[in-house]
Parts: C-alpha cells; structure tokens; sequence
C-alpha cells in the first residue's frame, strides 16, 4: 500500500460508507480535502484502501495543537476492516506522514474502547500518553536516526 493525493471523487467516497456499530461513530459527516490534511492510500492494484489525516481534522475535543507534533488520523474502507490489513494500511499512512514531517513527534487519538486500533498504532511505536475524553491520546516521538528508523522512547 502507498499513500498519494486524494482525487475529488475520492473524497466523496467515505460518504458513502458505513461501519458496522461500535465503529459507526467513524462515517463520514461530509466530503474529504486535501485543503483540510486528508490523502489517499491505495492497494498495489491502485484501489482506494482508505485515508489518512493530519492536523486539526486528526484532532480530537481536548487535545491541542503542540509545536513540533502531528496529529494523524486515519480511516479504512469499511469491508476491509477485520482482514488484518491495518499495520500495512497505518504503516503507509505513517510512512507519507513522516516523509513530510521527517523530524515531527506524531500523536494519535483512538478511541479507549477500539482495541484493534490501538493495538496497531502501538505495533508501529506509539505509546499511550494520555487521555481526552472518551480518546486514549498515543503518541511517537520524534526518530533519533535521520533516517527514522529509529524512535525515541515516549
């Protein structure tokens, strides 16, 4: 999977989808843009996966902007959920993120009760930190190679 620019269409896309309960707080309330931080990640084949976010729209009620971290959020196709394809997909979500933002601590918010998701972040170096509201905030640090390769301990 890689990340790329979000067609228009695409952004229209999530609109159309729905997740099944506890995960239907996730559909989308209105069209995606790149103008608000959002960007596609496709399959191999060129299939619109899902979306990654940065900024304020990763952002949740109680967590602040912070100078030198990002906040990225993410959302995959509802039907491809639970294939256990989301260390790849948040694996090119991150890469794009830290492509643009080589020397940036990243943060996350998920929600305390979606395991799967947390699981993932942590499997990709984050750490719990804290928490907003119903959000368990998890963050990476900044890498201490130039590479990224490796990350500082949160």
């Amino acid at each position: 999977m890689q990340a790329r620019e979000l067609t228009t269409d695409e952004a229209e896309r999530p609109l159309g989808w729905h997740y099944p309960e506890p995960y239907a707080t996730y559909d989308a309330e209105g069209p995606l843009g790149r103008d608000l931080g959002f960007f596609a990640v496709e399959s191999e084949d060129g299939d619109l996966v899902g979306f990654g976010c940065v900024g304020a729209e990763a952002r949740v009620p109680g967590v602040e902007e912070e100078p030198g971290t990002v906040d990225v959020g993410y959302g995959m196709r509802p039907d491809l959920i639970g294939l256990g394809l989301g260390r790849e997909f948040v694996g090119a979500v991150l890469a794009h993120v830290v492509e643009g933002h080589p020397d940036a601590r990243l943060r996350m918010s998920i929600f305390r009760w979606n395991g799967r998701s947390r699981r993932v972040a942590e499997a990709h170096g984050f750490r719990i930190a804290g928490q907003a509201g119903e959000f368990d905030v998890l963050v990476r640090e900044a890498p201490r190679s130039s590479d990224g390769a490796e990350y500082r301990q949160a």
